[in-house]
């Protein structure tokens, strides 16, 4: 070869290159992943996935189809590939770290199709917890414009997995979890969509959403998800039950189109979080560390919150409303409300919210969320109408110059709240007017809705339209300096990274469903494995009396005992933690009302000490800046006895440890109030067994 002169040893490389077998391999920085990828006979890109030897993803197909009918996904040859590594650490505005660790090595591949000339680059980057790659789109001359058909992407699976879905559907996320095998999903799909809110959109079959939590027959975890959902449709994965392979499953617009692109752009990244260790999944920063750096130079405004709220009133049966009147045919804008009754029930008035802003500064809460404070909401029941709310305009009793200057003199926010029943458009023309009339009334934080069908009327909640509406919100906001926590909206990917004014995001079933005799004992056990893999939700926990009878029309019960309610606190993270209950209700139990009071909302360190995805989760957290920490347990409708190593404590201290537990009697169904406080000194040497009832928990403060 040394006697070749330099442009044939060149031109044999690149033959080399370009052959279809020729297969590039990457390691994680640990050694124990491994990914290959190759072209295939007929020049398609693929890839497979390999943990510890053994095969997560079998060689699976990556590409695109392209309207009208154009392939984008075979006949390439390989340009260039790259390899490098980065191993660096950032510091989140919040988080259950103060520090994350960003280690991967990264393969960069870049294709061309042989006849279209077509080029599409490949970025994939492996980590010691799992696999992010994406599609890029260079620009070229070529291709400029295109519109998607469909995203190609392959997880081929190595068997019938035992999977924790959800089914897909554009416009919700608010089903039940069903554990099942691949194999009996298609037999399961149709009673788990009956049993879920789903908007009646044309979705898919027989797929399902993502984060999707598989677990193997060997003890294998698969998480399958997105980062960085940008300009781009969500994710969902049809299902293959038979070969055992999930495909990407783009939500489209009603006219079909998954996407409407140009070169220069990205897709989001796909995620893969896997270990044998289940605790493994729920540490992991995988989907952060694939997501861009914080875009606002400024985040001194932001803060994790605590908050109560004119809210839970509204489900429990006892009458309050939204409306400030029930009369339905009321017209925005051409009705004199001063001339009007009030109906006795409405929630957002303002001596009631002066209540809350009260209880919230003699127990040292930051704000108080008041849902209902504005025109419309008599027509919220009609969600195909535009133009329903104002966000600028209060109902007559809700003074917003008064209750403002209550609120700061008490040191007390009060969280704005923007229904829009999915009128996009609309929110987004008075946008702009909304966050002024919050800078202008001391309001620093919004919890935005989505529910219905909707407008326009040719998108969906998960299709590209919509993506863009909730981050322009965000971006929005941002420039006003308020923090968003969206309900009803797609599923998080990270983004709270890049924008950390998104505070929170609700995107599955939260505890309002708790008013529906809608969730189950083992729902909050698979939450963080799934939901909360993409960012933090609003859940809403704390509801101390769980019988809604005693108010009068709901007979609904809560899944939970008392204590369980206490230790999701600590279990599904959030920086934006709600007191949810009735504030009477924390006044009858003051003794275990302390631990909501005392647990942070935001962390320095997190150790997960147990975890079996729909069994159980005991995880504590260091409170940022304090020598406090926090440990919530909490078990499915199986009584059980968490070990609580407490180890992760500083060597050679005694701490204080308060345990708020369920008693010897307590049971979910029978005697969910029935809870004991005891207090003991602990040590790193210290490992505590403690019984959890049925459905129930345990919250440990140790100062």
């Amino acid at each position: 070869m040394r006697h070749l002169n330099r442009p044939l040893l060149a031109l044999l490389v690149g033959l080399l290159t370009a052959l279809p077998t020729v297969a590039q391999t990457l390691r994680s920085p640990n050694g124990q992943f491994e990914l290959r990828f190759r072209l295939t006979e007929d020049r398609t890109p693929a890839y497979s996935l390999f943990y510890k030897g053994q095969a997560v993803v079998e060689e699976s197909r990556m590409g695109f189809r392209i309207l009208p009918n154009i392939d984008y996904s075979s006949g390439f040859r390989i340009l260039s590939h790259t390899e490098r590594t980065s191993d660096t650490e950032w510091t989140p505005v919040w988080g259950q770290y103060s520090r994350i660790r960003d280690h991967h090595n990264e393969l960069s591949v870049e294709l061309e199709q042989e006849k279209s000339q077509r080029r599409l680059h490949l970025r994939f980057r492996l980590f010691d917890d799992g696999l992010g790659f994406r599609y890029e789109f260079p620009t070229q001359p070529h291709l400029r414009h295109f519109n998607l058909a469909e995203e190609l992407t392959e997880f081929r699976l190595t068997g019938d997995h035992t999977a924790f879905w959800l089914p897909a559907d554009y416009d919700t996320n608010e089903f039940p979890t069903t554990t099942s095998r691949l194999s009996e999903v298609a037999e399961r799909m149709p009673a788990v969509r009956e049993e879920g809110l789903a908007c009646k959109s044309p979705s898919p079959t027989l797929a399902v959403q993502t984060p999707l939590l598989l677990k193997t027959a060997e003890g294998l975890y698969i998480s399958l998800h997105e980062a960085a959902l940008v300009d781009y449709p969500a994710m969902h994965l049809n299902l293959d039950d038979r070969r055992f392979v999930l495909s990407t499953h783009l939500t489209p617009d009603k006219n079909g189109v998954k996407g409407y692109l140009q070169t220069g752009s990205v897709s989001p990244w796909r995620t893969l979080i896997v270990s044998d260790d289940a605790r493994d999944l729920l540490a992991s920063s995988l989907i952060l560390n694939l997501n861009e750096p914080c875009a606002l130079e400024d985040t001194s405004w932001i803060h994790p919150t605590k908050y109560v709220g004119v809210w839970w009133e509204y489900f429990t049966g006892g009458g309050s409303t939204w409306a400030y009147t029930d009369t339905q045919d009321i017209r925005i804008g051409e009705t004199d409300y001063s001339q009007l009754p009030p109906n006795g029930h409405h929630g957002a008035n303002t001596a009631h919210v002066k209540e809350y802003i009260d209880f919230a500064a003699r127990h040292g809460f930051d704000a108080v969320l008041v849902e209902g404070w504005n025109e419309g909401w008599e027509d919220n029941w009609a969600y195909a109408k535009e133009r329903i709310y104002s966000f600028t305009r209060a109902y007559p009793d809700f003074d917003v110059e008064e209750l403002h200057r209550y609120a700061k003199a008490k040191g007390v926010k009060i969280i704005m709240h923007h229904e829009t029943t999915s009128s996009a458009l609309d929110y987004e023309r008075q946008l702009a007017d909304a966050f002024r009339f919050m800078n202008a009334h001391g309001y620093d934080a919004v919890k935005t809705g989505y529910v219905g069908p909707l407008i326009p009327r040719s998108e969906h909640h998960d299709g590209q339209w919509m993506v863009n509406h909730y981050l322009h919100v965000a971006k929005e906001a941002a420039r006003h300096r308020i923090m968003v926590n969206s309900h009803e909206a797609v599923r998080p990917t990270g983004l709270c990274r890049t924008y950390p004014n998104w505070i929170a995001q609700e995107s599955a079933r939260g505890t309002e469903f708790e008013s529906f005799n809608g969730n189950r004992p083992d729902h909050t056990t698979i939450l963080p494995f799934t939901r909360l893999m993409g960012g933090p939700m609003d859940y809403t926990p704390g509801i101390f009396e769980g019988d809604l009878s005693v108010y009068g029309s709901n007979p609904a019960r809560l899944s939970t005992t008392l204590a369980k309610q206490l230790a999701l606190y600590v279990t599904m993270y959030s920086p934006l933690q709600m007191a949810a209950d009735l504030y009477p209700n924390y006044e009858r139990y003051p003794d275990a009302f302390q631990f909501i009071k005392d647990v942070a909302v935001d962390w320095d360190d997190t150790k997960v000490l147990e975890a079996e995805p729909g069994d159980y989760i005991t995880i504590a957290r260091k409170a940022k800046g304090k020598e406090e920490w926090y440990v919530g347990g909490i078990t499915d409708e199986n009584a059980r006895t968490a070990v609580i190593d407490l180890s992760f404590l500083p060597a050679g201290r005694t701490f204080e440890a308060t345990l708020y537990a369920d008693a010897k009697d307590a049971h979910w169904q029978t005697n969910p109030k029935a809870y004991v406080i005891t207090r003991k000194k602990v040590t790193a040497k210290t490992v505590l067994r403690q019984r959890l009832a049925p459905s129930g928990g345990v919250a440990i403060s140790i100062r």
